[in-house]
């Protein structure tokens, strides 16, 4: 049974489409929406800009989507040409780019904060549950447990020697690898969002995999997002305002490895099995970064823990959603 690598989404801008109201005018003229779809590092991603002028609009996501093929030349672990998958194939970065030493070290960090229940050296676990189901015929109970346990005793976040001052990156162990998945989407975004504000916008919508809503909407109004419920996609339960945020969404709907839903993309650290394919968090921060990480810590996190995971790592509210329709929220 082959895996089943969904990327379905859970979390949308309401009123973001064409049907948003078009209230800017300059001399008469309205501003209109301008809109480019496509993937990020596997994700959907979009961006949304409003001007006059359609052809300047066109020309800053064109260079925003430079931006975009710059940054997955580092973090995209699909590509054997990017920084991230040269380091784990041969243990060791050299002369690794400043945007890989700066999220990496947030990773780290992000790590640190939650006590390892966030670890960007999950990979190993990840790839033996991706090599277990698209294998012919995988027990669909999973790997081995003697397979698991040799990937879990790579992971270790500690392990991970960063020297910025020579722009190095290595693992103390061989056999090691690192996914920055979980944080890398939400840089990008920010990195896209910054091309597009030096291009002179600033009411856009810019998705790398992470929603980031940048100032108010045309109207003056705040953006609403929606997100829905797992079990019923079709149907937001809950709505957010938001201003010049980001809200970022984990679950783990949003890769499955087998055509049941029992095992997800998102791993437990400590145990090395898999988060429930229908719970989901959604957390919201200041930038894009901040939240995507956020996101799946908190989903993995102890519920003691959440609020000070929360505080020390930037986030200001995290909302819960179960199966069922129940939604609980932690705030900062």
């Amino acid at each position: 049974m082959p895996a089943v690598m969904s990327r379905r989404r859970f979390i949308t801008f309401v009123a973001a489409a064409a049907g948003l109201p078009l209230l800017l005018k300059a001399g008469g003229a309205q501003a209109r929406p301008v809109r480019w779809d496509g993937t990020a590092l596997g994700a959907p991603a979009s961006i949304q800009l409003f001007h006059i002028d359609e052809a300047q609009a066109r020309a800053a996501i064109a260079a925003g989507l430079q931006e975009l093929k710059r940054l997955e030349t580092i973090f995209s672990v699909y590509r054997a040409d990017s920084s991230i998958s040269k380091l784990n194939r041969e243990g060791v970065l050299e002369n690794a780019p400043d945007d890989f030493i700066v999220m990496l070290t947030r990773a780290l960090s992000l790590a640190k904060i939650s006590d390892g229940v966030y670890d960007p050296t999950i990979q190993p676990v990840w790839q033996t549950y991706f090599r277990h189901f698209t294998a012919s015929s995988p027990d669909p109970a999973g790997p081995a447990s003697r397979d698991l346990a040799a990937a879990l005793a790579l992971v270790d976040w500690r392990a991970v020697e960063v020297d910025a001052g020579r722009n190095r990156v290595s693992f103390a162990r061989p056999g090691m690898g690192l996914t920055l998945n979980s944080g890398a989407q939400g840089y990008i975004t920010d990195r896209v969002a910054d091309v597009l504000r030096a291009h002179g916008f600033d009411r856009m919508l810019v998705d790398m995999g992470e929603p980031r809503a940048l100032s108010a909407k045309p109207d003056g109004s705040a953006w609403r997002v929606g997100i829905a419920n797992p079990a019923d996609p079709s149907r937001a339960i809950v709505t957010l305002d938001v201003v010049d945020k980001c809200v970022s969404t984990s679950g783990g709907y949003g890769t499955l490895f087998d055509s049941a839903g029992t095992f997800t993309h998102l791993i437990d650290t400590r145990t090395g099995c898999t988060a429930p394919a229908l719970l989901g968090v959604s957390v919201v921060a200041d930038t894009g970064v901040v939240a995507d990480g956020l996101s799946t810590a908190m989903l993995m996190a102890p519920a003691e823990r959440r609020l000070a995971i929360l505080k020390a790592a930037g986030g200001q509210k995290a909302i819960y959603v179960t199966p069922e329709g129940v939604v609980s929220t932690v705030e900062a």
